[in-house]
């Protein structure tokens, strides 16, 4: 066929001109091919990144977390390849498993100054380091570890609160033990008792807080330091305990938690008048339970911050399961696990789930809310992660080798808090993530 064709051509002449009309045919064919894939790709990009702005604002860069300022530079470095999403939708952080990690934890009670005696396990004497080989792993995605240096350069200028009880402080002093691995924490200040404190790093001005205020509404507490009360607490149940809601303004962040302290005897308070109580035998008091007091609570607290017209990113954490087992902190109860457990292996308590349903409820309520004020509010629901571990509480070793003199030794149990490292160290991978790449996750 080819000699065919050339056998109509003329030698030469008409040979050269044929190979310059091939020539010219080719390149039109790359052009228009190359011109075809710009465009389409110009279009697949755009559809992907542009995102409509209302009329009344001013176009620009959307910030990793609603409208809370971040440094754009370090924040755009966060999100590049540091997590691996489901592409079958946003992944639910929360709902996962406790997988094995043979790495362990960020620090030691050696490399850590900022470790309370009472969750210094290893110091204390527990015999097992199984606990600290665990780490939470999202069913839908992957996260990273937390990153103490990549932190405190986007905490830069920032300001951080932990304000609940003392299972914010437990917590404020995981991050401040991951922290300390880059730079040592100064603590600025104290209160008497030595429950609310302030930090700074100086070469970050970064400065975090803890406000000790068990029930975060104003409550007047007649407790000594080891917990023995000599009168019933009284609840102010339409007041928020000015501690920490005259100082929110300061705050950049905030994790707020309460929980626990409710289930106390209490006598309860609206606009000034008593309106009944928990548990209080023979006060001829209408017993109100806890949970009217921990919603009414709940709802105060996010009426409080929906309408403070402070961005602050807000977090709110969900209630933490304790693992007594054969009785309570005051009756003999012990947690002696060594392991977590697997999904379906353990239920929540009756008041836990009372407690959870009432922050989902009015989380709901709250960010609806919210959205319409522009406050950003996001929920740290670490209850059902937390109640897979009961292997990473304290347990008899609150105290420091309590078995030394007797190997029987009934002790008493802290079944609630948790070992410094222990789980609790996760709970920051978890709101790390939340912040660097928020609009990933439900």
């Amino acid at each position: 066929m080819a000699k065919e064709m050339r056998s109509d051509l003329k030698p030469f002449s008409l040979s050269k001109h044929n190979n310059v009309i091939i020539k010219f045919a080719v390149s039109f064919f790359l052009v228009g091919l190359a011109f075809r894939l710009l465009i389409s790709d110009s279009f697949r990009f755009s559809s992907v990144v542009e995102t409509p702005v209302p009329d009344n604002e001013e176009t620009k860069p959307e910030p990793l977390v609603a409208s809370f300022p971040v440094e754009e530079p370090v924040s755009y470095e966060f999100a590049a390849n540091e997590s691996i999403t489901s592409q079958t939708g946003k992944c639910d952080l929360f709902i996962g498993d406790w997988v094995p990690d043979p790495s362990g934890p960020f620090y030691t009670n050696q490399s850590c100054l900022q470790i309370e005696g009472h969750q210094n396990c290893m110091k204390n004497g527990r015999p097992d380091s199984g606990y600290l080989h665990w780490r939470w792993n999202p069913r839908e995605c992957s996260i990273p570890k937390f990153n103490p240096k990549k932190f405190l350069r986007l905490m830069r200028n920032k300001s951080w609160a932990f304000i609940g009880d003392s299972i914010s402080r437990n917590h404020v002093q995981s991050l401040l033990c991951i922290l300390s691995q880059v730079e040592q924490a100064v603590e600025v200040y104290h209160d008497k008792e030595y429950r609310s404190k302030i930090w700074q790093f100086p070469s970050h001005n970064f400065t975090l807080s803890v406000i000790w205020t068990p029930f975060l509404v104003q409550a007047d507490i007649f407790e000594d330091m080891n917990g023995v009360s000599s009168s019933e607490i009284q609840l102010h149940l339409d007041k928020l305990d000015k501690k920490w809601t005259d100082q929110y303004r300061n705050f950049d962040y905030a994790i707020i938690a309460g929980g626990k302290w409710f289930l106390k005897t209490a006598i309860y308070h609206e606009n000034n008048v008593v309106t009944g109580c928990h548990y209080c035998r023979g006060k001829n008091l209408t017993e109100l339970g806890f949970d009217y007091a921990y919603r009414k609570a709940v709802q105060l607290i996010f009426n409080f911050i929906t309408n403070s017209g402070h961005k602050a990113l807000a977090f709110f954490r969900t209630t933490t399961p304790d693992h007594f087992e054969n009785g309570e902190w005051f009756s003999g109860g012990t947690c002696n696990r060594k392991v977590p457990f697997k999904e379906g292996e353990v239920n929540m308590t009756d008041v836990d789930t009372i407690m959870r349903n009432i922050e989902l409820e009015e989380f709901v309520k709250a960010t609806a809310l919210g959205s319409e004020k522009r406050v950003v509010l996001k929920l740290l629901d670490t209850t059902r992660l937390s109640l897979l571990r009961p292997d990473g509480h304290p347990g008899p070793y609150r105290q420091f080798q309590p078995f030394a003199k007797d190997k029987n030794a009934k002790v008493q149990n802290d079944c609630l808090h948790w070992c410094l490292p222990g789980p609790i160290d996760s709970w920051n991978d978890l709101v790390m993530e939340m912040i660097v790449n928020a609009g990933k996750y439900q």
